[in-house]
């Protein structure tokens, strides 16, 4: 797996998770939407901590900085 994922984004990821996490436990959501947003925040954190995105090689998305060596 090579990294496609930039900084921002990871840490956007992360943010969006802590966030989702929040919510749920102060029960703003609750049933069926909390137990899906949950998911979507474990593969935020996974993702971030890999630098990896699967969904952004089928769309050939890469946030990540190239280093070209001259």
């Amino acid at each position: 797996m090579k990294a496609n994922m930039g900084s921002i984004d990871r840490g956007l990821r992360l943010l969006m998770a802590a966030i989702l996490v929040v919510l749920y436990w102060q029960n703003i959501i609750n049933g069926t939407l909390a137990y899906v947003l949950m998911g979507v925040a474990g593969i935020f954190v996974i993702t971030s901590f890999v630098s990896f995105c699967p969904l952004y090689t089928l769309v050939g998305l890469n946030t990540c900085k190239i280093k070209k060596n001259n």
